[in-house]
């Protein structure tokens, strides 16, 4: 039994599979809440230092802009249309070379990096929104700045740079969700949203580094009409853009919250 990212867990409708720690099942490190707390940056070999300047990323206030790894070249910004709302836009931005850069970081004529949007993309979130401290089965998605390291899926490899699990029974999802929805194919391909969670692992593990109270198993994965129980979905052909684009080398990670969060 999965309760998970996929669907309402609340008991209201039913849904079974396979993969285990695949959805908002036992809970890296995210948002406390507290004023100054660490969010989801951790990495095995250690939090990056922030971002001098990400000023350019549109809808981030300077707290946000603040947990931006100072190495990060991809940022997946995943706009919540409300704190309560189940609906989210998802923008990815790369870093681009400009005129004026300064030493060996790409930028504008004052030294910070410039930004190139891509597309933006509609999405579910959680069925009851966000939070700035995420727990077990609360339904309400973790805000705040995620590396984005592993991936996985049903279907194989679309030609993802990230190290993928394909595992056709272990990412395998039945039932319905919030709405009604059937939950199939919902695991076709996913992205770990490194929450409370050990990078470098499948999405499937369950090591829950904050413990399993606080949640986890949050993911991208492809939409399937309806809210998650914690993950931000999107289309599959939009799943498939996101898994070729991101890039290790360039060391991604996901921002992701309601708007007026993210303005912080």
């Amino acid at each position: 039994m999965l309760a998970g990212c996929a669907g309402p867990g609340d008991g209201s409708r039913k849904h079974a599979a396979d993969a285990k720690g695949s959805a908002d099942a036992k809970g890296t490190a995210g948002r406390s809440g507290a004023a100054g707390a660490p969010t989801g940056t951790q990495s095995p070999a250690g939090r990056p230092a922030p971002a001098e300047r990400a000023g350019d990323l549109p809808g981030l206030g300077p707290r946000t802009r603040a947990e931006v790894p100072r190495d990060a070249e991809q940022v997946v910004v995943v706009t919540g249309n409300g704190r309560n709302a189940t609906r989210s836009s998802v923008v990815l931005y790369e870093r681009s070379a400009a005129e004026g850069t300064t030493g060996d970081r790409e930028g504008d004529a004052d030294g910070g990096p410039t930004w190139r949007a891509g597309p933006s993309w509609k999405a579910h979130n959680a069925a009851r929104g966000w939070t700035d401290h995420h727990r077990q089965g609360d339904l309400r998605s973790p805000i705040g700045v995620f590396p984005l390291t592993d991936a996985g899926g049903k279907l194989p490899d679309p030609g993802t740079r990230l190290t993928y699990d394909h595992a056709e029974q272990g990412f395998t999802i039945t039932g319905t969700g919030a709405e009604g929805e059937p939950l199939a194919g919902a695991f076709d391909y996913v992205v770990a949203i490194n929450y409370n969670r050990k990078a470098g692992t499948s999405p499937r593990d369950w090591t829950r580094p904050l413990g399993e109270d606080r949640g986890g198993g949050i993911w991208f994965h492809v939409d399937h009409d309806g809210p998650t129980q914690g993950c931000v979905s999107l289309s599959k052909a939009h799943m498939r853009k996101l898994l070729r684009t991101l890039d290790p080398a360039r060391h991604p990670v996901v921002v992701m919250g309601p708007s007026d969060s993210l303005a912080r």
